[in-house]
């Protein structure tokens, strides 16, 4: 068990958190930014949870392994990693709360685990690998179930 916790006036919110995992795999997928157009186009289809980010050197993609596996025949550059697994923090965040995912990595990282981050208007999710899917959420509902007890 961690002995990271929030900060006070965060526990409140930690204790309210709904740990949810996604039962499928994911990927996550760097395209150079000449696939954009062809990549916007693929996502119009897609069921959620799926997301796409333009930068200014690259478009990234989180999309469902299987549905990788079918558009990787588009592109013809592309860099992909995975398998990982989502998890959603099942809780609306105020845009102004400060620290959140920085508990969040404290206490994975704290056994060896690392996140990629995703943050939603209302929520916040990680991808982790696959291997690590079902410690992250016994570490997290962990870190739940003690910010209850506070």
């Amino acid at each position: 068990m961690s002995g990271i916790l929030p900060s006070p006036d965060m526990m409140p919110i930690f204790a309210s958190t709904k740990i949810h995992l996604h039962p499928e795999e994911f990927n996550i997928v760097s395209l150079p930014l000449s696939e954009k157009d062809r990549a916007l186009d693929a996502f119009k289809n897609l069921e959620p949870f799926s997301s796409i980010t333009v930068d200014h050197a690259e478009v990234s993609l989180i999309l469902r392994a299987i549905d990788w596996e079918t558009m990787a025949l588009l592109f013809e550059s592309f860099d992909a990693e995975g398998p990982y697994r989502v998890i959603t923090f099942d809780i609306v965040l105020d845009l102004s709360l400060v620290g959140f995912l920085s508990v969040v990595s404290a206490v994975l990282a704290e056994k060896g685990i690392s996140i990629y981050s995703l943050s939603t208007y209302l929520r916040d999710h990680i991808l982790v690998k696959s291997f690590h899917a079902d410690e992250a959420v016994r570490i997290l509902d962990d870190l739940v179930l003690r910010c209850r007890d506070q």
